[in-house]
């Protein structure tokens, strides 16, 4: 497990282990989750980076008036 002190101006430095297993670069967004008892910092992806993460055929039938 690693640790991380929060400094004076309340920053945190992310561990370069942790930094490097998620692909984490300088300048790069988090999202902070507050949970009960817990603090979650997720990347945060561009909408580009997200397009077809879906993948297969898009088998989603539109009603014939809304296309």
């Amino acid at each position: 497990m690693d640790v991380t002190t929060v400094s004076p101006k309340f920053q945190i430095v992310i561990p370069k282990r942790v930094r490097e297993q998620f692909g984490l670069r300088a300048g790069q967004t988090l999202q902070v989750i507050a949970l009960p008892g817990r603090i979650e910092l997720v990347p945060s992806q561009t909408p580009a980076a997200l397009r077809s993460f879906l993948q297969g055929k898009n088998s989603f039938q539109r009603e014939g008036d809304r296309l």
